[in-house]
């Protein structure tokens, strides 16, 4: 009997993710190909068809049953993936580029959505109704579970919790905006906080060798472990700036938990730990008692795809319960 499985892709900036999953969450095979941004997104979609045909061959006991699709900006109602950071590609519809290749159910999602989808299905969230996951990279993204579903808004851009203010007199955001949360907690975020301590203190050696070059984060891991006052003062404020977002969002939605997730979170206990201390302060009725701060349980390298499957393994789908029915009456009439 044919295996039916999910195809998860995960788009990003510099390097795309594309993976095969079945219902389990296990990842059959995977690869990661250069993203190519600067080119048409033709290039990209060519050598996924290619490296995907070439694996159904190889494995004909298999039945692709659909297509997930994570990327920056992705639009689930509209199935385009609108001026993304980082790739030239303008406004595409990347679900009809997939369906015009594929003979199967393609649905899109932005990165952090996925992440969540991915949380809910194959990770900590499992048992969780309400939950949301935080994407600490570059950037700050989310995605919101409320009642069991995930939440797109009216336009499908629900949860851009990065861009809410802390300080309308703070810095300045990529987006634009002031005191948005990601100017403040992200990888761009840090950068900034660690070359405004640079000014205060010119003469620091371990900040002037952090500021040279990209943030390395298991240095500044490391430094922090070992006392070094800059690094804690840098995960300090970043960790403050967090439990003020966090607070914000927790009075409004009460989720059971912030689920972290991206390179940044990798500090773990060394930012969540101030973080929950700042939220806690600002909750109101015995909340902090009742909403918990954790990382995420998807394994390293493979919650983008594990997360973009979950689309099409997403029961609450009724193009996924289509496809499966499809796929059980070929079962049936082959005997």
């Amino acid at each position: 009997m044919n295996k039916p499985i999910a195809l998860g892709i995960d788009i990003g900036g510099t390097n795309t993710v594309f993976g095969f999953i079945d219902q389990k969450g296990n990842v059959l095979d995977f690869k990661e190909i250069p993203t190519n941004g600067n080119k048409p997104i033709d290039n990209l979609i060519v050598r996924i068809e290619t490296a995907v045909n070439d694996y159904l061959i190889e494995h004909e006991e298999q039945f692709l049953i659909g297509i997930g699709v994570g990327a920056p900006n992705g639009n689930f109602f509209t199935g385009k993936i609108q001026n993304p950071p980082n790739l030239s590609w303008g406004s595409v519809d990347v679900v009809s580029y997939f369906k015009k290749r594929f003979n199967c159910s393609v649905q899109l999602t932005n990165d952090a959505n996925a992440a969540a989808l991915g949380e809910k299905y194959f990770g900590v969230a499992k048992n969780m109704d309400n939950f949301i996951v935080i994407t600490l990279g570059t950037g700050l993204g989310s995605g919101i579970f409320s009642g069991g579903k995930l939440v797109y808004g009216h336009d499908g851009f629900a949860g851009e919790m990065g861009h809410i203010s802390i300080d309308y007199d703070g810095r300045v955001c990529n987006c634009g905006n002031i005191g948005c949360l990601e100017a403040y907690v992200s990888a761009s975020g840090i950068k900034k906080t660690i070359g405004i301590l640079c000014e205060k203190y010119p003469q620091d050696e371990f900040l002037k060798k952090i500021n040279s070059t990209a943030i390395d984060g298991e240095l500044l891991d490391q430094e922090f472990d070992n006392g070094n006052r800059m690094a804690k003062e840098i995960y300090n404020y970043t960790s403050e700036k967090l439990g003020q977002g966090l607070a914000i969002v927790a009075t409004l939605l009460s989720p059971e938990a912030f689920i972290f997730y991206g390179g940044f979170s990798n500090a773990g206990h060394r930012i969540l730990t101030t973080a929950k201390f700042t939220m806690d302060r600002h909750l109101i009725n015995n909340q902090s008692e009742t909403i918990h701060l954790m990382q995420s349980g998807l394994p390293k390298g493979k919650a983008g795809i594990l997360g973009a499957a979950s689309l099409i393994w997403d029961l609450n789908n009724w193009q996924t319960l289509w496809f499966r029915l499809l796929f059980l009456w070929f079962q049936i009439i082959k005997f």
